[in-house]
């Protein structure tokens, strides 16, 4: 079986790329396309040896720092990749990766982190953000989000299988594109991402509240520290970086440390050591909550998008037993969880983040570091390439057999 996997760009070794690891542990021997490549030396191990296929974008002026100005071309450029050799192509989606073109007698399936966010449904975000509301350069940004969607929509039947990285973009990919996809989480580094010293940490001991994220417009990191410029008695450490930096620090107060970028280490002994992590964004799957529980620290989020399905709260847990009351199928993963892992707000605004601290505080002593440790676990590493590998023998099989 000749494998092509086709990823956006490789850039940062974020969430995408922690998918994109396990895809290539689980087929060492596939070629891999992509738009761009400037990911440091540094962080290539999980590459190996093999040659990166680029597109022409690569070559263009300015492309390492600003290839979101030649989104434009990246529907022509990915439809570049001559992948008429492969038997089986596997996508990486969150721009236009399942673009490529593939004949009737290869096999696509396309792992979908979400159908371009900017062009459907958070359009009206992103241009509000990106202080595109009105004039000329708003009409001209609408018109080409318009012929984005087209493209986009002329794809959709490349594909043969969708998976989705939560259920909540499931539910997206239904509505965009019309289409069923099976949700497998994304996988979490259990094994790095541990509690300190055990399950058994006194939380009461906890001096601080924390939060990791690049620092851009949606992740909502100045309402975490509104908030918390409102509560001088509390600490919140901000871990991260981006073009919002500078306006958070105006934002912050005495009792708000901005660290910057840290490595993978330090942000696991931060995490190890918070009383809480914040998590204000509507995410389509958030993996820095998971990593957070998986170091035995409960979780502040928002409740909406994929936190809904990765951080447990006494809500979550009533349902699950009157559910299990009813029926006698306890196959979701997170009917084996008995007790919470952290709280929601539902209004990404500063009072009603100060209103779920206040909450927490009150909550913490029964929510255990063991509760979010075993949460975790239900997305590892092991688990991810177990069901990815099931769902791609089984539908490889049915598609040579037809």
């Amino acid at each position: 079986m000749k494998v092509a996997v086709v990823h956006e760009w490789l850039l940062v070794d974020a969430g995408a790329e922690n998918v994109l690891r396990e895809i290539l542990f689980l087929f060492p021997d596939a070629d891999l396309f992509c738009l761009l490549d400037f990911l440091p030396q540094d962080k290539r191990k999980f590459l190996g040896q093999r040659a990166i296929n680029t597109s022409f974008i690569q070559k263009l002026p300015l492309a390492k720092d600003y290839h979101r100005f030649y989104l434009p071309l990246m529907p022509l450029a990915i439809e570049q990749f001559d992948l008429s050799y492969y038997d089986l192509v596997i996508s990486c989606n969150y721009a236009v990766a399942k673009g490529v073109i593939t004949g009737p007698d290869q096999l696509h399936i396309s792992y979908i982190h979400s159908p371009m966010r900017y062009a459907w449904d958070m359009q009206f975000q992103y241009l509000r953000q990106s202080g595109l509301e009105k004039g000329l350069k708003s009409w001209l940004a609408r018109w080409l989000l318009h012929k984005m969607r087209l493209w986009d929509s002329r794809t959709v039947h490349g594909v043969d299988h969708y998976i989705s990285n939560s259920d909540f973009i499931s539910r997206r990919i239904k509505k965009v594109y019309g289409r069923t996809a099976t949700t497998i989480y994304p996988p979490v580094d259990t094994d790095f991402f541990t509690p300190p010293g055990g399950s058994n940490v006194d939380l009461s001991n906890k001096a601080f509240y924390l939060t990791v994220s690049r620092m851009v417009p949606y992740k909502r990191m100045d309402i975490i520290i509104q908030a918390f410029a409102q509560m001088p008695s509390r600490k919140l450490v901000v871990i991260g970086d981006g073009p919002e930096k500078k306006r958070l620090k105006d934002l912050s107060g005495s009792n708000i440390e901005i660290c910057g970028h840290l490595n993978r280490a330090e942000v696991r002994d931060y995490m190890q050591n918070a009383k809480a992590f914040i998590f204000a964004a509507e995410e389509d799957f958030g993996i820095v909550p998971l990593e957070a529980q998986a170091c035995g620290t409960p979780v502040i989020a928002y409740g909406k998008g994929g936190a809904l399905e990765t951080v447990i709260d006494n809500t979550t847990v009533s349902n699950i037993k009157l559910r299990n009351r009813h029926t006698s199928d306890n196959s979701r993963p997170t009917d084996k969880i008995k007790t919470s892992t952290g709280i929601f707000f539902y209004e990404q605004t500063p009072d009603s983040v100060v209103k779920a601290v206040i909450e927490f505080e009150k909550q913490y002593d029964k929510i255990t570091p063991a509760a979010c440790r075993e949460n975790a676990l239900q997305f590892s590493s092991s688990h991810f390439r177990l069901k990815l590998s099931e769902f791609i023998d089984k539908h490889y099989i049915e598609f040579k057999a037809r």
